[in-house]
């Protein structure tokens, strides 16, 4: 962090960035893409922005709290929201940000007086902090520090065009510099700031951005070359890509979703990693389920969720919504899911149920309850994958065999 410079052209886009998130209800991915298509940045300007407004996102109520303002003055005091950014990261505030040492002094004065508020220090609002607790109990808090981490950037390596090895290569002659992950196969943590989506590995479709976490879910449905297999809540596709790549090109995969943008969004994708054998189908009722009844060998249900497992990578959700308030209808919805898209499972296929959150009333209680409703269903196993233990981003997956139609 010593070497970092706060220039005028990142506190502008970052300024605009915080505009668009915290003002307009901006979900940030987008907001990023917005601001990055309309400015020629360099590949550091690209990194030095998102690791500024990942680092406020994160933390939003702590610098709220030291500036002693609501979230809709933020804008207007961007100037001394950068003095205080500048002082957590132990940097010294950039001349052309206006200040006085008076103001330095009391905004020092003020986060050495909210040290020990460790629900503020890990950017976590209370509805947040409630909702832990009912949940994970004494798990809570390692879990809570977790997530009020920045996220790694990990790739997986598209195994149809390449293997790890190689890929590596190819990036180091780009600029971009990877290590292995230890615990996950075709999985590299890059550790460079490049910009990766402007690679030509990327281009040529050699791998995906996908945290290792995500990776563990489609090694846990465990699909075989010529297995039929369905991807139920495909969305743009990123399980659906790692799927087919097990697969060989060979069997077939059903991709489907409720919404065709991001199925026409996976088809852009599909083509760049050669995943000739991903269908896609858009479910415009219940008929679309009802039609594939015990049709397919394996079944990724990777269902919607409160997201409350990839805040790193997704900070916004924190303060866009209470989402205990939206949790009951998720519910509703994933049990829903689970009940009525199993039916496309042959008798001894195999179902993976997965969200990215780590509360038990979407994983555990969910299996639960669908198993003792439903006898011709038996677990096979299952794992929460928690960012306290793992680094990675949070996920929970059960895998079920179908017994009996």
């Amino acid at each position: 962090m010593s070497k970092f410079v706060l220039t005028p052209r990142v506190c502008h886009s970052t300024i605009r960035i915080l505009e668009d998130v915290v003002n307009k209800q901006v979900a940030l991915d987008k907001a990023y893409s917005y601001q990055f298509q309309n400015m020629e940045l360099t590949s550091q300007e690209h990194a030095d922005i998102t690791q500024v407004v990942g680092s406020i996102i994160r933390k939003l109520n702590l610098y709220l709290t030291i500036l002693e303002i609501t979230s809709d003055k933020l804008i207007e005091n961007q100037a001394s929201l950068f003095v205080v950014w500048s002082i957590l990261n132990d940097l010294a505030t950039p001349s052309h940000i206006q200040h006085t040492e008076q103001q330095v002094s009391e905004f020092k004065s003020r986060i050495d007086s909210l040290t020990t508020n460790v629900v503020l220090q890990d950017g976590c609002p209370d509805w947040l902090d409630t909702l832990g607790h009912e949940q994970l109990a004494e798990q809570w808090p390692a879990e809570r520090a977790a997530l009020s981490l920045p996220p790694k950037r990990y790739i997986r390596v598209n195994t149809l065009k390449g293997d790890q090895a190689t890929l590596k290569n190819q990036l180091q002659a780009e600029g971009i510099t990877a290590i292995d992950v230890p615990s996950v196969a075709n999985v590299l943590e890059i550790t460079s700031n490049s910009s990766l989506f402007k690679s030509t590995a990327f281009q040529n479709g050699l791998f995906e951005q996908q945290d290792p976490g995500s990776v563990l879910i489609l090694n846990a449905l465990d699909v075989k070359p010529g297995h039929k297999v369905i991807d139920a809540c495909a969305g743009a596709g990123g399980k659906s890509l790692g799927l087919a790549s097990h697969m060989k090109r060979k069997g077939r995969l059903l991709a489907m979703d409720i919404e065709q943008h991001k199925l026409d969004t996976l088809k852009v994708r599909a083509k760049r990693a050669s995943a000739d054998n991903i269908e896609t189908r858009l479910i415009t009722s219940s008929k679309t389920i009802k039609r594939l009844k015990l049709s397919t060998d394996r079944l990724l249900l990777d269902v919607p969720c409160s997201g409350l497992g990839v805040l790193k990578r997704n900070p916004d959700a924190k303060w866009h919504r209470d989402m205990s308030v939206t949790l009951p209808d998720l519910l509703a919805l994933q049990a829903d899911i689970l009940t009525r898209y199993t039916k496309m499972l042959k008798v001894g296929g195999e179902v993976v149920y997965a969200t990215c959150s780590i509360l038990p009333c979407e994983n555990q209680d969910q299996i639960d309850k669908f198993l003792a409703e439903n006898q011709n269903f038996e677990l096979l196993t299952s794992e929460t994958i928690s960012p306290a233990n793992t680094g990675f981003d949070g996920f929970y997956w059960a895998k079920l065999r179908r017994i009996t139609e």
